[in-house]
């Protein structure tokens, strides 16, 4: 039979608020509301649906400090994670936000209401503590510590939830599984025991090799469980992940296997993770659970060295096996030995016997090259879809970002750069200059730090949607602050996917230079007070100690300066 869920029940608020949906409904018309961010839509999912049993809301302050610190809710049930509603000051106060407090909580997407939060408690949490009981350090290099200081809110508000709907989907819906559809299914197939396995990437042979030997020494089926809400930035995109998967469970023995999607937003915290993803396994069903060598580790470290030991999520799984009451299969790493024409694992192959692999690294490359990948590693389906995806790195899009002070020849060079690349053909090219833009799309903008920055935003937008599409994108913004410019480059490269290619160059004019050559007389306005918030006068522009390519108009000529930018594509292979 299938396992039991977290806590001896399956909290599937769906189906227990189903007859009184419609009135939830009609009361969430006339409460404040609160438009939920992605996380936060991933997360009222797995609690609506029964995937984070036994929640059944957002943890209250007493919750969230028995988590952090013990890895327990307040009365003692395993937990390792704090699912959080964090929310602004100025949200708080703006909506009248107070214990006893019914909010609705809307998607996103298509603004419906999803649910309705009744708040037991609004609380400021400890993001420090936070960031290195949960994650093992505050290192920003560390994607969630990132997120945790950079886009959680002052608050958390806690409160359990009613459900009105589930989150609506559109893409790969016959494989969305809720837990409890999930446990059916195994149910009418007769599956008494099922071998879950996580994924974040796409897989190739020797992760087939690995599950059904899983399987097989079990007398068990396997249970294919990806996750498709929020993984680590620059990971292969969930759309083509899926058509990987689709293809590669055409290999398994008829009737093994089985591909359903988890709508999880990851947090990459290693071994309190690997507890976390056995606990919501366990909620679909799963008897027994695959746990990898760095489980849902997040690579280095601001020191260059790995957040979490490789063994240490396999190890706290093992700590807690009696409650988690699910079976950890530890991940064998496979080898391919071609004298067999066979997936060994590493530890079983005999010394001298010559052993194939590629690294992910290796991998990427080849995709990003055009070179063969074999078919010892991968399926030619599975190589096809990757290939569809990732084309090599002379089709991909890129953004060239020049960054400088007014007049100091960047929309020039902007200019320049636009016609040489349209004579080497290949792609198109598109120009933002900033002028331009702020006149088509930032019109309302002021030039305050805020609106400065907003602009940028907007262009990185626009240059992350272009770039996807294989386009040559050059933005020229003054762009004086290096927050906008890193929230603008980690925008291009978590969104652009194959085109998510960014090279910064400082147009690091002097000030004089640009000042005596206005011909425009902004300079003179502006130190005459009559333009307020101007870079290089009463604004600071603040200059770049990570451009990929710094240049000057009073050492360079502008054919030099594009040769100089098109070097620096051709030596990225883009060209």
């Amino acid at each position: 039979m299938v396992n039991s869920p977290h806590g001896g029940v399956l909290k599937d608020l769906i189906a227990r608020d189903e007859p009184i949906s419609a009135q939830l409904r009609e009361e969430s018309a006339s409460l404040p509301d609160i438009v939920l961010t992605e996380r936060q839509l991933c997360d009222l999912e797995l609690i609506t649906n029964g995937g984070f049993s036994p929640l059944e809301g957002f943890l209250n302050e007493k919750d969230y400090v028995n988590v952090v610190e013990n890895l327990r809710l307040a009365d003692g049930t395993l937990f390792p994670i704090p699912v959080n509603l964090d929310l602004s000051k100025e949200d708080i106060e703006r909506l009248k936000i107070a214990p006893g407090s019914r909010i609705a909580l809307r998607d996103p997407r298509d603004d419906e209401a999803l649910a309705i939060l009744t708040v037991e408690d609004i609380y400021t949490p400890d993001r420090v503590k936070e960031a290195i009981n949960v994650f093992g350090a505050d290192d920003p290099a560390h994607p969630s510590v990132a997120y945790l200081r950079n886009k959680v809110k002052e608050f958390y508000v806690g409160g359990k939830v009613q459900a009105i709907q589930a989150p609506a989907h559109f893409d790969y819906v016959a494989l969305r599984y809720t837990p409890a559809e999930l446990r059916a299914h195994f149910k009418k197939l007769s599956w008494r025991k099922v071998v879950a396995f996580q994924t974040r990437n796409p897989m190739h042979r020797a992760h087939r090799e690995l599950t059904v030997r899983a399987a097989r020494k079990r007398q068990a089926n396997v249970l294919i469980h990806p996750v498709v809400g929020l993984t680590k930035p620059g990971d292969v995109d969930h759309y083509t992940r899926v058509r990987v998967y689709e293809a590669i469970m055409k290999k398994y023995p008829n009737g093994l296997g089985h591909l359903a999607l988890l709508p999880l937003a990851m947090r990459m915290a290693g071994p309190r993770e690997a507890v976390w993803h056995s606990i919501i396994r366990k909620n679909y069903g799963a008897t027994h659970f695959i746990v990898g060598r760095d489980h849902a580790g997040p690579g280095k470290n601001s020191a260059g060295k790995d957040f979490y030991g490789p063994y240490d999520a396999q190890d706290l799984v093992i700590k807690y096996h009696d409650e988690l009451q699910i079976e950890m299969v530890p991940f064998q790493q496979m080898t391919y030995l071609p004298s067999t024409d066979e997936y060994q694992p590493v530890d079983e192959v005999p010394k001298g016997v010559q052993t194939l692999d590629i690294s992910g690294t290796e991998l990427r490359k080849r995709l990003r090259t055009g070179a063969p990948i074999p078919d010892w590693f991968s399926y030619e389906e599975v190589v096809k879809v990757l290939r569809e995806s990732y084309p090599p790195r002379n089709k991909q899009g890129f953004v060239i970002f020049l960054t400088g002070l007014h007049n100091s020849g960047k929309d020039t060079i902007a200019r320049a750069l636009q016609t040489v690349l349209h004579q080497q053909g290949g792609r198109s090219v598109s120009l933002l200059l900033g002028e331009t833009v702020r006149q088509e799309l930032s019109a309302e903008l002021g030039f305050s730090a805020e609106d400065r920055h907003k602009n940028v935003q907007r262009i990185a937008y626009v240059a992350g949607e272009l770039t996807r599409a294989g386009a040559a994108v050059i933005a020229a913004p003054i762009a004086p602050h290096e927050r906008s410019r890193e929230a603008a480059k980690q925008h291009v490269l978590q969104t652009g996917g194959a085109g998510g290619n960014f090279f910064l160059v400082h147009v690091a004019t002097p000030l004089e230079h640009c000042e005596s050559t206005d011909r425009k007389g902004l300079y003179a306005r502006a130190r005459a007070g009559e333009i307020k918030g101007f870079s290089g006068v009463d604004d600071v522009y603040e200059n770049p100690d990570n451009a990929d390519l710094t240049v000057d108009v009073t050492r360079q000529t502008v054919p030099e300066i594009v040769h100089s930018i098109i070097l620096l594509l051709e030596t990225n292979a883009l060209l």
